[in-house]
Formats: structure tokens, C-alpha cells, sequence
């Protein structure tokens, strides 16, 4: 009787530990994952809910055995802005919905040929200018919304890299949540805070969903925007592997762990959320604390769905200044474009090659000067043009003969 006490305590304790945890974990992926639904303009707790859903969707989907947790995608947000431009949200969201279809369209190819189409297909040569555009696209938007208090701007700018820099632990991985929050509280002090959003929202309240519409101009501008962020979440199922020591490319396999991200995606954009994808943050946290328990990343999007239930967050995010966005722009866009440079050097791609001069020069020319093609209704522009570009000119531009040794 004694043991089976102990054995409830142990249980118990075990689960308690488990949901302190998981929650921690949110808290991790929380400022990246409510600061893209606040530069694109829509109520974070939509991208909350879709999160914690899609995270949820995922563990389904491969079997629950990858510790993952899904949040906002960054690789979108320029193409979101430009495409509710031009097609309004909800024709924006129907795109979101055909990217996750491609995703599950992709994972399809992988289950049957394996990786070796899909590296043909995208090598570092077109995925690492694309993602550098990604984050360069935004570098206007960032410094507009800095220069609105240039000293908050500066203040949490110089916050977040004094955390990515020295700090340790956990709290390394969350530069954009610390960030966030001192450059919250000096706004607060010098009055920049209106607080009435906050007093009017209800406790509790469902997130503000968008239905999608479907518009053929939006499904192929957004499409082509997929390429990158496939390429990376091919990266981050390795390195989670690598973490947890086990090979999750296999088992569950690639093929079921992108269609995860594909239809969380999908279901992201049936409710007005912005693409999901699998957050490297959380993959770092996981690999700081050793905890690879999917258990407790599933306690994480419980967690997200809850709090998008809670009018009063949703309405104190709202209420972040401009400028603190703007001053975690000025490093998470230059950070992106790193990225892409990383990428390229990873791979030891050869500059001194003309074809890949050629490649990296006209994806960014296409990409960054704002080159648009269209007929009709139909436009293809900026990173959707860029990739799409890159893609052909891997395939057309003959490749150098080795040379004999």
C-alpha cells in the first residue's frame, strides 16, 4: 500500500514538474510567436490558438514521438504584408492554406523519392539568397517603426543582443521576449502606453478569427514563398534529432513531420493565423534542458491555446509601441538575412563559380529591388519571383565539369 503512495507522489509530482515545464516552454517561443501576428496587423491570440492547435496537430500526425512546438513563421511576414496589399487578408489567408497543401504536397515527394529531388530542386545556391531576402525585405519596415522613439528603439535593441550575447541558459534563448519586455516597462514610464485597450477587454474572449477566400493571384504569390522554409524545417528535424539522439528523419520519418507543419499551416489559415513552422527556439531550449518528452511540448500548446482564450493578453500585446517592435526588427531581420549567409557557407559554396555568382546575384537583384511579373489578376513579385527565378536557373545553368586530378 506504502509503494503504491509513493508511486502516486512520484506520478504526481512527475506530471507537476512536466506542466511547470511546458509552460516554461511557451515562454520561449511566446515573443516570436505574438510579434508576427503584431507586424502583420492581426490579433495575436489568433496566432496563439492556431499555434497551440497546430502544434497539437503535429504531435498527431507523427505519432507524437518529435519534441516540437510550432509558432508564427517569420519567413512570411514580408509576403503577408505585400499580399494583403494586393489581395486583401482573407485572399492572403486562402495563399497560407495552398502553402500548407504544398508542404503535404512535398512531404508526398519525399515519401516516395527521398531527399535527393527536393535537394536538386533547392540547394544552399537558391535557399540561402532567398532566405537573406527575407530578412533584408523588411529592413525599411524596421528602421520606420525604430524612428517613431528612437531611444525605446535603441534600448531594446541593445537589450536583446546584450541576452543573445552573455547570457546563459534559457534566458539566451529568449532575447526577443526580454527585449519585448524592458523595452515594455520603459514605454510605460515615459507615458507611451495606452492602457484604456486594456481596461475595456474582457477576461475572457475568443480570438478575432478571419474566414479565407480563395483568389488565384494570392495562392501563386504566396506558394513559391514555401521553398525556405521547407529547406529549414528539413535542417531543424535533424538537429532535434541530433538533440534527442534519435532519428526522427526516419521515425516518424521526413515525410510525416513536413506534413505536420503543412496541415497545421493549413488549419492556420482557415481561421486567419499566420503560417506555422517549427521554432528553433524551442529546438535550443530542448537542447539546453536535455528534456526531449513531447509530453511537455504538448503542455506548451495547451498552454498557447489558453491564453489566447484570455481577452486581457491578447489586449496588453496590442498595446506594445511601435518602437519596441521596430527595435527587435532592426536585429530579427538582419539576423534572418545571417542566416541565408550561413547557409551559403555551411554548403562551401563556390563564388568563384560563375554559375553560382550568376544565381546568387539575380535572386537578390529580383528579390530585394522589387522586380514583378503579372497578367490579369496575377501577380508574382518579390521573394515568391526571387525563388521561383533561383529554382530555374539551378536547373538551366550548366554546371561545371569537375576537374581532372
Amino acid at each position: 500500500m506504502k509503494s503504491s503512495q509513493n508511486q502516486t507522489l512520484t506520478d504526481t509530482s512527475n506530471t507537476t514538474k512536466r506542466i511547470v515545464i511546458g509552460v516554461q516552454f511557451l515562454f520561449v517561443a511566446f515573443g516570436a510567436t505574438v510579434l508576427v501576428p503584431l507586424l502583420i496587423d492581426i490579433d495575436p491570440a489568433v496566432a496563439l490558438f492556431t499555434a497551440g492547435v497546430g502544434t497539437l496537430i503535429f504531435h498527431l500526425i507523427t505519432k507524437g514521438k518529435v519534441p516540437v512546438f510550432l509558432g508564427s513563421s517569420f519567413a512570411f511576414i514580408a509576403p503577408i504584408i505585400a499580399a494583403t496589399k494586393l489581395y486583401g487578408y482573407p485572399g492572403t489567408l486562402g495563399g497560407i492554406i495552398a502553402v500548407g497543401i504544398v508542404y503535404s504536397i512535398v512531404s508526398t515527394i519525399i515519401k516516395l523519392w527521398g531527399l535527393r529531388i527536393i535537394e536538386k530542386l533547392f540547394p544552399a545556391v537558391v535557399v540561402g539568397p532567398v532566405i537573406m531576402i527575407i530578412g533584408l525585405s523588411l529592413a525599411t519596415a524596421g528602421v520606420d517603426m525604430a524612428k517613431t522613439n528612437w531611444l525605446i528603439a535603441i534600448v531594446v535593441l541593445a537589450t536583446a543582443i546584450i541576452i543573445v550575447s552573455f547570457a546563459k541558459g534559457l534566458l539566451k534563448l529568449i532575447p526577443i521576449f526580454i527585449g519585448i519586455i524592458v523595452g515594455y516597462l520603459i514605454s510605460i514610464f515615459m507615458g507611451q502606453v495606452d492602457f484604456s485597450l486594456v481596461n475595456e477587454a474582457a477576461w475572457f474572449s475568443l480570438p478575432k478569427f478571419t474566414t479565407p477566400e480563395f483568389n488565384w493571384g494570392a495562392i501563386l504569390y504566396m506558394i513559391p514563398v514555401a521553398i525556405a522554409p521547407i529547406i529549414e524545417h528539413i535542417g531543424d528535424m535533424y538537429a532535434i534529432s541530433g538533440v534527442a539522439n534519435k532519428k526522427f528523419v526516419k521515425d516518424p520519418g521526413l515525410h510525416r513531420t513536413l506534413l505536420g507543419d503543412g496541415i497545421a499551416t493549413a488549419f492556420a489559415g482557415f481561421f486567419g493565423g499566420p503560417p506555422n513552422t517549427t521554432y528553433s527556439e524551442v529546438t535550443g531550449a530542448v537542447a539546453l534542458t536535455k528534456i526531449v518528452d513531447p509530453r511537455v511540448l504538448r503542455i506548451a500548446a495547451v498552454t498557447a491555446i489558453i491564453f489566447s482564450l484570455i481577452g486581457k493578453i491578447s489586449a496588453i500585446l496590442k498595446t506594445i509601441p511601435q518602437a519596441v517592435l521596430g527595435g527587435i526588427m532592426l536585429l530579427l531581420f538582419g539576423m534572418i538575412a545571417s542566416i541565408g549567409i550561413k547557409t551559403l557557407i555551411e554548403a562551401k559554396t563556390d563564388f568563384s563559380v560563375t554559375r553560382n555568382q550568376v544565381i546568387v546575384s539575380i535572386i537578390l537583384t529580383v528579390g530585394i529591388g522589387g522586380a514583378q511579373i503579372g497578367y490579369d489578376n496575377f501577380t508574382l513579385a518579390g521573394i515568391g519571383l526571387a525563388s521561383v527565378v533561383g529554382v530555374i536557373l539551378n536547373l538551366i545553368l550548366p554546371k561545371p565539369k569537375p576537374t581532372k586530378k
